[in-house]
């Protein structure tokens, strides 16, 4: 007696077979999308608008060293989020108040000493290069006794500086949550548009030459500073 072959699958197994692969393969197309979705999102890429304050990290770069060393310029397109904070009488601003000026904001706390340490070379800066163009904003986020930064300012000689504050702290934490904000003191160089030119975790002597020559550049003030 002959061996017989076993007979083909029928077309109805086939059939499933193909569906259960295509499933498989719909599947593994909507994980990759996800993937790609958070990371889109944590990027929060920006509109062309952005691409000038790339630009401008990139003509900064050859000055970032000595003083300003730790300032990691942008390598991409990124729009700031809205941060919302107070003025020193109490009225609600937002960073999208600053647009059409350059801004160094700056996060600190009087429990942070590098902050405090920090804050006469920011009033200095202040001082140097503010103007219609340029502000320096620095937001204090005690989150208790509101007179204590206040005495604190007065107590180092801090003039040139408009005082700013969140005492719930959430200015830190929406940078945080952007991938802006790793300490305290943190700092953020924005253009006009409302986009990241640079950020810094730590602080720095920004009223130095090295200070003061990048914050111009940065500003569009002295682009022949661009130099060794």
């Amino acid at each position: 007696m002959t061996e017989q072959s076993a007979p083909p699958p029928s077309l109805g197994k086939i059939g499933r077979l193909r569906l259960v692969s295509a499933v498989a393969a719909v599947g593994i197309l909507i994980v990759l999308a996800g993937v790609y979705g958070i990371e889109h999102l944590r990027s929060n890429p920006a509109d062309a608008a952005c691409q000038p304050a790339v630009n401008i990290a990139k003509r900064i770069a050859p000055l970032v060293h000595g003083e300003v060393a730790a300032l990691a310029v942008a390598q991409t397109p990124f729009h700031m989020p809205d941060l919302a904070f107070k003025d020193g009488q109490g009225h609600d601003k937002t960073l999208n108040d600053w647009r059409g000026r350059t801004v160094l904001l700056n996060l600190w706390a009087t429990w942070c000493v590098p902050c405090r340490r920090e804050m006469p070379a920011l009033d200095a800066l202040q001082a140097r290069l503010g103007g219609p163009n340029f502000e320096v904003v620095t937001v204090n986020i005690d989150t208790r006794n509101p007179q204590k930064p206040l005495a604190f300012l007065k107590d180092v000689g801090v003039t040139h500086l408009a005082y700013y504050s969140d005492d719930s702290a959430h200015v830190f934490e929406d940078l945080k949550e952007a991938g802006k904000a790793f300490g305290m003191p943190t700092t953020v160089i924005v253009d006009r548009n409302g986009c990241e030119i640079g950020n810094m975790a730590g602080p720095a002597e920004w009223a130095s030459d090295d200070g003061v020559k990048l914050v111009s550049a940065a500003i569009g003030d002295d682009e022949k500073s661009v130099t060794r």
